[in-house]
């Protein structure tokens, strides 16, 4: 691995697509590959931060202050119970921030700025964005040098794809022109339904090379996970959900050493 690690942002304004689902999991996993991994909660919902088992409430300071600028990256990051994961947790305050950065100069680069010298402690800096096109989700893009988009495998797939894309090609004209997309990674995936397959169908048929070969499959341990503060690999690693995400951090270490 080189000495500088990878910003991957995980993004779709879809809500409910996986997104926080593939953050967590991805990140543990990749840890569990002996990656060195930091998390960065940039979705005021905070569900990665208590899926990695951090109580919210007791969230001093985190990816408000962060973007902020108000304190130092490393005064934000905590410990989790994923080996070799640490993460930025979300502060309730979160929900304010793109009203305060609206009047910020330079107010795309403000995460960017907090968290660009990380890239020398850790492999990986994931960074699970909010279900929104605002300006959470612009920092994250902007500091990001690829993205994932989570794309479910139900009705209305790719609905807003189209506006998701045309973001992150704005993002690249007028932002960060080495932003990369990552994959589209198809999750929620059940076999025995013709309409998942039929997405996949249509998303691989669209965007080829652009997917990744790894898909994530409907599955009950990995939608409990979440509620034991625990990530797939530490709440059943036996699982499909598990073994699905093992598959999808070795391709994109494989990406890497390409």
């Amino acid at each position: 691995m080189n000495s500088m690690g990878k910003i991957i942002a995980i993004a779709n304004q879809k809500g409910g697509v996986g997104k926080t689902t593939t953050s967590v999991n991805l990140a543990a996993s990749l840890g569990v590959l002996e990656k060195k991994v930091l998390l960065i909660d940039a979705d005021p919902q905070a569900n990665a931060t208590s899926g990695l088992g951090v109580d919210v409430e007791s969230v001093e300071v985190g990816s408000y202050q962060l973007i902020e600028h108000s304190v130092s990256a490393e005064a934000c990051i905590v410990g989790t119970n994923a080996p070799n994961v640490d993460i930025i947790p979300a502060h309730i305050d979160l929900v304010a921030i793109e009203i305060e950065l609206v009047d910020k100069e330079e107010r795309e680069y403000m995460l960017k700025k907090a968290i660009s010298h990380l890239k020398t402690s850790y492999d990986y800096i994931l960074i699970d964005c909010a279900p929104s096109l605002g300006l959470l989700t612009l920092n994250a893009l902007t500091a990001a040098d690829s993205v994932i988009i989570p794309i479910q495998c139900e009705y209305f797939a790719l609905e807003g794809l189209g506006k998701l894309l045309n973001t992150i090609k704005s993002v690249q004209r007028i932002h960060n022109q080495n932003l990369d997309i990552e994959g589209m990674l198809l999750t929620m995936y059940d076999s025995r339904l013709r309409l998942s397959n039929q997405v996949v169908e249509e998303v691989q048929k669209h965007f080829s090379d652009m997917v990744f070969q790894t898909i994530i499959q409907r599955n009950v341990r990995l939608s409990e996970a979440p509620s034991y503060g625990e990530s797939i690999i530490n709440y059943d690693v036996s699982s499909k959900g598990a073994s699905n995400y093992l598959n999808l951090a070795k391709e994109i270490i494989k990406n890497q050493e390409k």
